[in-house]
């Protein structure tokens, strides 16, 4: 602390000495009625106005005046024109054209007369095709029909073969010289009710004793089985041809 005093008090004594030399020139220097010398240094009030410029008023536009309803403006009248008078066209260029269509509408008619007498042409070969078609189709279901009838009919008689054959297996009487491998083929000829009207020998078997026991067989039978049918009979039964073997009709 006495440090302290020692090293402060002399300048605090000269602040103390200088304030005090201070205050005293103040007194001595201020009066009352002299201006303040701080007012130089106050700010000085400006006073402003504000000016507001307003546009002059624009004077109205008269509003125009009413017309009446049933004045109309004059229409100025339409300009009188002259008519035009066609060119008349020229006599050759005029026939030229005319020659010119004439040309194209006898090509036109020539080109559909050709495809009208074409197209007639085909439905002819069409109708022709058609008809051919169909007749072969008849031709063949007629073959057809035939065969089948022919096959029937070759059945019908082939059982009443076998009935024949079974008539002059029962009526024969084998010889003693009879060998196997022999056959005679004989022709036998019937009417209608079955009864046999001839017997004769087409082909021997080396044999005559075979062969005359083969037609005696046959005519021992005397009537054989046939069908009812005229056709059918005159077709198989009226002559026909039986060969005789022994291996065949042996028991």
């Amino acid at each position: 602390m006495i440090w302290t005093v020692r090293q402060y008090g002399l300048p605090f004594l000269l602040a103390v000495s200088l304030h005090l030399a201070l205050a005293a020139w103040i007194r001595g220097v201020w009066q009352p009625d002299r201006a303040d010398p701080l007012d130089a240094f106050k700010p000085k009030m400006v006073h402003s106005t504000l000016l507001v410029l307003e546009p002059k008023a624009q004077p109205k536009p008269a509003p125009p005046k009413a017309q009446p309803q049933n004045q109309q403006k004059p229409q100025a009248a339409p300009a009188k024109t002259e008519p035009v008078k066609p060119a008349r066209p020229d006599p050759a260029v005029e026939a030229a054209r005319r020659k010119a269509e004439q040309e194209e509408a006898a090509r036109l008619n020539a080109a559909r007369d050709k495809a009208r007498a074409e197209e007639a042409a085909r439905q002819q070969r069409l109708q022709a095709l058609a008809e051919t078609a169909f007749l072969n189709s008849i031709e063949d279901e007629s073959q057809d029909l035939a065969q089948d009838a022919a096959d029937e009919a070759e059945t019908v008689a082939q059982s009443y073969r076998y009935g024949i054959y079974q008539r002059v297996v029962a009526n024969w009487s084998r010889p003693p010289s009879a060998r196997n491998g022999m056959q005679a083929r004989l022709q036998v000829e019937l009417v209608p009710t079955g009864d046999v009207v001839a017997v004769m020998l087409i082909e021997s078997s080396g044999s005559a004793v075979f062969d005359q026991s083969a037609e005696a067989a046959v005519k021992k039978a005397g009537r054989f089985e046939v069908p009812k049918e005229n056709a059918l009979f005159e077709r198989y039964f009226r002559r026909f041809t039986l060969l005789f073997k022994p291996e065949d009709l042996l028991r």
